[in-house]
């Protein structure tokens, strides 16, 4: 993120991080990520995920972070929103594209 701010006068810089698993790190005995779902603890099906949007992008792409904020605190997202929103943030038009599965279109203006 200190690279992209640093950046934010020759661009508007965004970033989305998004694991690709959890892993138990020694919660309940368990050193693994590899535990059927039905059985899985929560470290193991929960994964971290992180949008960062300069203030530029986010005015260009007409986004409200406040919402997002809210609909992050509000709502879980899983691994199938990610191309969706990314396709979205790179300004890609595809007709995979749905927009029920790109967390940042409801806190989007379109232009």
């Amino acid at each position: 993120i200190d690279i992209l701010k640093q950046n934010e006068g020759q661009y508007d810089t965004s970033m989305l991080y998004m694991s690709d698993h959890g892993e138990s790190l020694g919660e309940n005995g368990l050193y693994l990520h590899g535990t059927p779902y039905a059985v899985a603890p929560k470290e193991q099906t929960h994964v971290p995920a992180l949008l960062w949007l300069s203030p530029q992008y986010a005015k260009q792409e007409g986004v409200d972070v406040d919402c997002l904020k809210q609909e992050a605190a509000n709502n879980s997202i899983s691994h199938d929103f990610l191309s969706h929103t990314l396709l979205n943030m790179t300004n890609v038009k595809s007709n995979v594209y749905k927009s029920n599965y790109d967390f940042m279109a409801k806190c989007q203006k379109v232009s």
